[in-house]
């Protein structure tokens, strides 16, 4: 296990360049399944969960040839489906939330799929339901075999049918999305997700030959084709790194510029963290925040507390809602934040507290940040990072904070974002990895 040592209180100054958009290339790595031909790559992230999708890849069978620092070609001529049946190919998929994914392209392309109960953070329960119920729409048989774990999907002729998803689940809505491109005849899914990296997905799959309209509404059309060619396809960068860096900038009263954000992509993010009170400046499609040494919390119309709380796209994603909580400990009032997605997310607050922030756990769900104006900054302690979320917004108090901090287990972090270390230590930051 490794841990971070951190040098707070030290202010930051530089460029800072956004990886590839994690979320996205779970789902596009995936869909190297669903043809013969080559696939290019490109700003794939160079962290765990993104690296253990492409070792699995691997191990089915699919080539994989890395033809650039951040691009890679994949080929899924040869898939081995006999490894499915594997006990390496089970463990390896339930260590990655993302392997669910590879579902839909299997039974797409071969009409049936296997896989473990996956894992992923702790941040409450994540159910897989809505893969299964749309698989079962197109015509696929479904077993859960409970004392192993194991999900079996038949799908040997999908048949295309309309499905009202039950949840706009992301992975869900890519998983059916996949599935449905090569289903006999018309698929429309209703209360689809309709997240940019879904829109990418959509779009890289109609560059391969896919029929799909609708893309970016909740309302999505597929014309089942027989068979996908390759293509090349660039990923977004992360919004979840993008709305980091401006939570890390106003903690730390730091003039950070993030360069190619492709800021229409970034629906309200940008929106959110200025009613948080920190100024940010649009120069081109960089941003960049300025250093602030105060920024004050909005207040609703009437006065009322501000709430901040997650929703499905174009609503503000729940990946940010520790971010903006973390950030409103050193700001000038008040904010409710409510996560309504997962019940477990916010469980991190208790090392804030001790820190020395202000903050009411209401519930699982609620909790109220009352923000002194940076009257008490927080202190140094030793914390562990529960998710990749958490332990990114621990790591960014802990730079705000006086004295040296210690963050264990900053695997999660690694998850999920690519040298962090190293590139906030390149503006200026003192983090030290301890292995």
């Amino acid at each position: 296990m490794s841990s971070f040592r951190v040098k707070g209180g030290l202010k930051l100054k530089g460029e800072i360049t956004p990886q590839g958009a994690k979320n996205e290339a779970l789902q596009i790595l995936c869909a190297v399944l669903l043809t013969k031909e080559d696939i290019t790559i490109h700003k794939i992230p160079n962290i765990r969960d993104v690296n253990k999708l492409i070792e699995l890849l691997a191990d089915m069978g699919v080539k994989v040839d890395k033809v650039g620092p951040e691009s890679y070609q994949f080929n899924a001529a040869n898939v081995d489906l006999d490894y499915l049946d594997s006990a390496k190919f089970l463990t390896k998929a339930s260590a990655l939330r993302g392997s669910v994914m590879i579902l839909g392209p299997l039974l797409a392309r071969f009409g049936k799929g296997k896989i473990s109960k996956p894992g992923g953070d702790k941040i409450g329960r994540r159910r897989l339901d809505t893969h299964f119920v749309g698989f079962q729409k197109l015509g696929a048989k479904f077993h859960y075999d409970d004392k192993q774990e194991i999900y079996n999907i038949d799908g040997k002729k999908l048949q295309g049918a309309y499905m009202l998803l039950d949840e706009a689940s992301v992975t869900g809505t890519a998983n059916i999305l996949m599935a449905a491109v090569m289903a006999e005849g018309k698929t429309s899914i209703y209360n689809a997700a309709c997240e940019p990296y879904l829109q990418q997905l959509c779009d890289m799959l109609n560059r391969m030959g896919a029929k799909i309209t609708g893309v970016g509404s909740n309302l999505l059309h597929i014309e089942g084709v027989k068979e996908l060619g390759g293509t090349e396809h660039t990923l977004l960068p992360d919004m979840i790194e993008i709305g980091s860096f401006i939570g890390l900038a106003a903690m730390t009263q730091s003039e950070i510029t993030i360069k190619n954000a492709q800021i229409h992509r970034l629906g309200i993010i940008p929106d959110t963290f200025k009613r948080m009170g920190i100024k940010l400046e649009f120069r081109g499609d960089d941003i960049h925040i300025p250093a602030q040494k105060h920024y004050e919390i909005e207040t609703f119309i009437d006065g009322s507390i501000l709430t901040v709380a997650d929703a499905i796209w174009p609503g503000f994603t729940p990946d940010l809602l520790s971010i903006v909580l973390v950030t409103a400990t050193q700001a000038k009032g008040t904010v409710l934040v409510h996560q309504k997605m997962f019940e477990s997310r916010l469980f991190f607050v208790d090392k804030l507290i001790d820190m020395g922030a202000q903050i009411i756990l209401c519930d699982p769900h609620r909790a109220t940040v009352i923000g002194l104006d940076r009257k008490y900054p927080l202190k140094g302690i030793r914390m562990t990072s529960p998710d990749i979320r958490a332990g990114v917004s621990l790591l960014i108090a802990a730079l705000s904070a006086e004295g040296t901090s210690v963050i264990d287990n900053v695997e999660q972090i690694d998850r999920g974002y690519q040298y962090i270390d190293q590139r906030l230590n390149a503006l200026g930051a003192d983090i030290v990895r301890i292995d």
